[in-house]
C-alpha cells in the first residue's frame, strides 16, 4: 500500500480501477503543404468553426460554470488575431495542421507569460488546438477514455470541455498530476460533485487497471488497498451519501452559532439550483458575464434586467454583488486594453473602474434600479449588498462607499484580496459596511505565486499560515467594529478549512452550491470554541500541509461527532 498525496476537493471517497487519459496528438510535421494556401485556409476555417460550435453545444448541455468556460473557449477558437496568425503561416506554404499547432502554441506562451486570468487560460488554448488539429486530420480528439466499465480517471489535467460532460455513472473519481484547489478542473469537479484529488504529482506512475482509493477528505490516493481498506472506504461513501440527503437546514455550528452558507454565482440562471441545494443567499455574484462577452459595455437597461432576475430569485435573502472585476488581465476594449508587463499588479478591479468611472456609475445605477424594482416582492425584497474588488487602501474604500451611497446603495463593502487591505482591515471597516475575503487572490498575492501557474501551484494553497494570519486580521477587525466578514473564495468550499475560517472570525461562507452540503455537515460537528482551537492549531504550523494536518488532528479531538 502506498499513499499519494495531493489536494482533495470536498469530502468524497471512491474506489475503482485506473483509466488514464489519452496522450495528446503528436505534433504535426512542418513539411510544405500539397494544397494551395486558399485550400488550406478553407480547411482550417471549417475546422475552427466546427470546434467552436461543438464547444458551445457542450456548454449548453452542461450549464453552470462549465457553460461559461466552454463559451469562452469557443470565442478563443475564433479569435481574429489567432486566425490572422494561422493565415500567415498557411501563406508560407505550411499545412493547416502545422499552422494551427504553431500559432496556438505562440499564443499559449504569451498567455502564460501574462499570468493572471489569461495565464489560467493557456491550458484551455492547448485543448482548442488539439480539437482543431484532430478535426483537420479526421480523427477523434484526445479525451476521456471509455474502458467499458466504471473507472478512476487519471490525467495530467483535464480540459474544461471534457470535465463539463463527464459521465458520472462511469467516472468514479478524478486524479490529476497538476492543478491546485482553484484550477478549472477543481472548480468544475466541485460543481459536479466529483470525488477529486488534484496536484498528485506521483499519480503519473499509476498504471491502467490498477485499483485505487481516492479520498478527497484526506487528499490521498491509496494504491494496492487491502480488502479491509476497500470496505472502510465503501462504508464512508455510504455515510456521506446519507448525510448529503439529510434535510437542508441553515448553516450553523454545533452550539447553534449561525454561519450563513451562501452561493457563488456567475449568472442569474444558477439561482434555482443554488436555492434547491440550500443556499441562504448569494455571497458573490460575479457581474463579469455581462461584460466579457461583449465588445462594448452593456447598457443600464441590460444590466438591470439581469440584476432584477437575480434579486427576484432570493426574496428576503442577502445578495452580495461584486461590481465589475476586470482590467489588464481581463482586457476589455471599453475599459482598459493597454499592454502591461505584469497585469496581475496593474490596472485592474477598482483601479480600472476609477479610470473609467462612467462604467462604475452605470453599474451602480442599474443595481439601484433593480433593487427598487424588487422592493414589492410578496415574500419580501432581497437584501442587496454591493462590494468593490481589489481594494488595497483606505482611500479606495472611502471612494467606493461614498459613490455607492450616492446611488442609494444601502450596504457597501469591499473585497479583501491583497495583503494591504487585510493589514488595514481595522481602518477599512470604519468606512465599509462589510468585508468579503477573496481567498484565491489573497493567496496569490501573499505567496507571490501566480494563480494556477503549474510551476508554483504548490504555493497556491489557502491553508498557508501566512494567509490564515491575514484572514484573522480581518476577522478581528470585523469583531471590533461589529461588521460582517464573509469568505467568498474557493477556500470556503473546503469543509475543514471552513471550520478554521469561522474560528478566525468569518461570519458567513460563500461557495459553489454543490459544496454546501459537505460544509453544512462539517460545521455541525464543532462548536465556536472548537473552531477557534482548530484554527489556532492551523495558525501554529509552518506551512500549508502542516496546517492542514494540525487542523485535522485538532478537529478529531474537538468535535461533537467523530471525524
Amino acid at each position: 500500500m502506498v499513499e499519494l498525496r495531493g489536494v482533495g476537493i470536498g469530502l468524497g471517497v471512491a474506489q475503482g480501477p485506473v483509466a488514464r487519459m489519452a496522450e495528446p496528438l503528436p505534433a504535426p510535421s512542418d513539411a510544405p503543404s500539397a494544397l494551395t494556401a486558399d485550400e488550406e485556409k478553407a480547411r482550417v476555417s471549417e475546422a475552427v468553426a466546427a470546434v467552436a460550435r461543438e464547444l458551445e453545444e457542450r456548454g449548453a448541455l452542461a450549464g453552470g460554470a462549465a457553460r461559461d468556460v466552454l463559451e469562452a473557449q469557443a470565442m478563443m477558437a475564433e479569435d481574429p488575431s489567432l486566425a490572422d496568425e494561422v493565415a500567415t503561416r498557411v501563406a508560407q506554404g505550411r499545412t493547416g495542421e502545422w499552422a494551427v499547432f504553431d500559432a496556438f502554441a505562440s499564443f499559449r506562451d504569451q498567455l502564460t507569460a501574462l499570468g493572471g486570468y489569461l495565464g489560467e487560460r493557456a491550458a484551455d488554448l492547448d485543448d482548442v488546438a488539439q480539437r482543431v488539429i484532430a478535426k483537420l486530420r479526421g480523427v477523434a480528439a484526445p479525451g476521456v477514455p471509455d474502458p467499458g466499465h466504471p473507472f478512476v480517471l487519471v490525467a495530467k489535467d483535464l480540459a474544461p470541455a471534457d470535465t463539463a460532460l463527464l459521465d458520472l455513472d462511469k467516472v468514479l473519481a478524478l486524479v490529476t498530476t497538476e492543478g491546485g484547489p482553484t484550477s478549472h478542473t477543481a472548480i468544475l469537479a466541485r460543481e459536479k460533485s466529483i470525488v477529486a484529488v488534484v496536484g498528485v504529482q506521483a499519480a503519473k506512475d499509476l498504471v491502467e487497471g490498477e485499483m485505487v482509493i481516492v479520498d478527497a477528505a484526506a487528499g490521498v490516493v491509496t494504491t494496492e488497498p487491502t480488502g479491509e481498506e476497500l470496505e472502510r472506504a465503501e462504508h464512508r461513501a455510504a455515510a456521506r451519501a446519507s448525510a448529503i440527503s439529510a434535510p437542508i437546514t441553515d448553516g450553523a455550528l454545533a452550539d447553534g452559532t449561525p454561519v450563513p452558507l451562501l452561493a457563488n454565482l456567475g449568472n442569474p440562471d444558477g439561482a434555482i439550483e443554488a436555492v434547491a441545494l440550500g443556499a441562504e443567499g448569494v455571497g458573490l455574484f460575479r457581474t463579469e458575464f455581462l461584460f466579457l462577452s461583449s465588445g462594448s459595455a452593456p447598457t443600464i437597461e441590460q444590466q438591470q434586467q439581469s440584476y432584477t432576475k437575480l434579486l427576484a430569485a432570493f426574496p428576503g435573502k442577502k445578495v452580495v454583488v461584486r461590481v465589475l472585476d476586470a482590467g489588464a488581465d481581463k482586457p476589455l476594449p471599453f475599459l482598459n486594453d493597454a499592454h502591461e508587463e505584469n497585469p496581475a499588479l496593474g490596472l485592474r478591479g477598482i483601479r480600472a473602474l476609477r479610470a473609467s468611472e462612467d462604467i462604475l456609475r452605470e453599474q451602480l445605477t442599474a443595481l439601484a434600479q433593480a433593487d427598487a424594482a424588487t422592493r414589492s416582492l410578496p415574500d419580501g425584497p432581497a437584501d442587496l449588498w454591493v462590494m468593490a474588488p481589489m481594494i488595497a487602501t483606505v482611500e479606495e474604500t472611502e471612494y467606493f462607499t461614498a459613490i455607492a451611497r450616492d446611488y442609494g446603495i444601502r450596504t457597501a463593502g469591499v473585497m479583501v484580496e491583497v495583503p494591504s487591505s487585510a493589514l488595514l482591515a481595522d481602518r477599512i471597516l470604519e468606512s465599509a459596511d462589510f468585508a468579503s475575503i477573496g481567498t484565491n487572490d489573497l493567496t496569490q498575492y501573499t505567496l507571490a505565486a501566480d494563480r494556477l501557474l503549474g510551476s508554483v501551484a504548490s504555493f497556491q494553497d489557502p491553508w498557508h499560515p501566512a494567509v490564515l494570519r491575514l484572514i484573522r486580521e480581518v476577522g478581528d477587525a470585523g469583531r471590533i467594529h461589529g461588521k460582517p466578514v464573509g469568505i467568498c473564495g474557493e477556500a470556503a468550499a473546503d469543509p475543514l478549512l471552513a471550520v478554521v475560517l469561522v474560528g478566525l472570525g468569518a461570519t458567513s461562507l460563500s461557495m459553489a452550491p454543490t459544496a454546501l452540503a459537505d460544509v453544512r455537515a462539517t460545521l455541525l460537528q464543532h462548536s465556536i470554541d472548537d473552531a477557534r482551537v482548530i484554527a489556532g492549531a492551523a495558525l501554529a504550523a509552518n506551512d500549508a500541509a502542516s496546517a492542514r494536518d494540525a487542523a485535522r488532528a485538532a478537529a478529531a479531538q474537538n468535535s461533537t461527532v467523530a471525524v
